[in-house]
């Protein structure tokens, strides 16, 4: 990416704001919220429409020929921004939907946050996949599993999905998460990466401070129960049992991937560390070291 980070930073904010204001358009109607996207008349789908094409019309004046990739920054960050939006709209009043919506609300900032903080925190090693939304296919098929699962149970169990507690408890623990990944990426600094790194830059330096102090890997320990909260939180018990499983198995072979790398990096120092400092994971030991 083009410059250090603070104009994608701006022009990403700036577009997740426009992309969020879809929220405000039953303001203008004096409609309930979850009305225009649950059961919208004719004025609300001709608003919807209109509000949509503005929209894209912002993006291509401000970033359709902005160098850098300035605009395929603003569409991702103006999607996630919408889904943001539309979260909210279906969070409000007493909609079926509620639940979803604060989903959706989790899902968009999750995603925008990793950008934005990464513009901030470490601009050279930002990139379009910073937003992960293009993770992995298997993280693909993990979401719209999800979305299928929540939504066939909603027809068929309807009662299932008005667990106010308990998806309010997971609401709780998808905060924490993120708050948890944020503070560890936040605190590493340009020591952070999305991707493992299998060489020692010269400013690579090992972290201990902070939520580091805690666990060894708060990045992955925050993501963990994220996962799982989300799942908690629409009630799916099917993809809640499948998110610990296959979270739990993808971070303990990360860090074992990782602290093999760490252990060539920074050698007793790390291992001093990692006998001091817990992984964070539930039964998840990292790498054994032969002495």
């Amino acid at each position: 990416m083009a410059g250090g980070g603070g104009a994608e930073a701006r022009t990403s904010l700036t577009a997740f704001v426009l992309g969020g204001s879809v929220a405000a358009v039953p303001l203008l109607l004096s409609a309930p919220p979850p009305a225009l996207l649950s059961g919208p008349g004719i004025q609300g789908r001709v608003a919807l429409a209109l509000h949509v094409a503005g929209i894209n019309a912002a993006l291509l004046l401000g970033w359709g020929r902005a160098p850098g990739g300035m605009y395929q920054i603003a569409i991702r960050a103006c999607f996630l921004g919408f889904a943001f939006g539309c979260g909210l709209l279906l969070s409000s009043g007493q909609s079926s939907w509620r639940h979803f919506g604060w989903y959706m609300c989790s899902l968009s900032v999750f995603h925008y946050s990793e950008y934005l903080v990464t513009a901030i925190n470490n601009p050279r090693s930002l990139s379009l996949d910073s937003f992960l939304l293009n993770h992995s296919f298997e993280y693909n098929v993990a979401a719209i599993s999800s979305w299928v699962e929540f939504t066939v149970e909603k027809f068929i169990f309807p009662e299932m999905k008005q667990i106010t507690w308990l998806s309010a408890a997971g609401l709780m623990m998808v905060v924490f998460g993120d708050c948890l990944r944020k503070a560890a990426m936040l605190t590493a600094g340009s020591n952070f990466n999305h991707i493992v790194q299998n060489e020692k830059s010269e400013t690579h330096t090992l972290v201990t401070r902070g939520v580091y102090g805690w666990f060894r890997h708060p990045s992955y320990v925050g993501w963990f129960y994220w996962s799982i909260g989300t799942q908690i939180l629409l009630c799916n018990p099917v993809c809640m049992v499948g998110y610990s499983l296959v979270s739990w198995r993808f971070f303990r072979e990360r860090i074992e991937e990782e602290e093999m790398t760490l252990i060539h990096f920074f050698g007793e120092e790390y291992l001093a560390y990692k006998r001091r400092v817990p992984t964070g994971l539930p039964f998840i030991k990292g790498v054994k070291v032969e002495l």
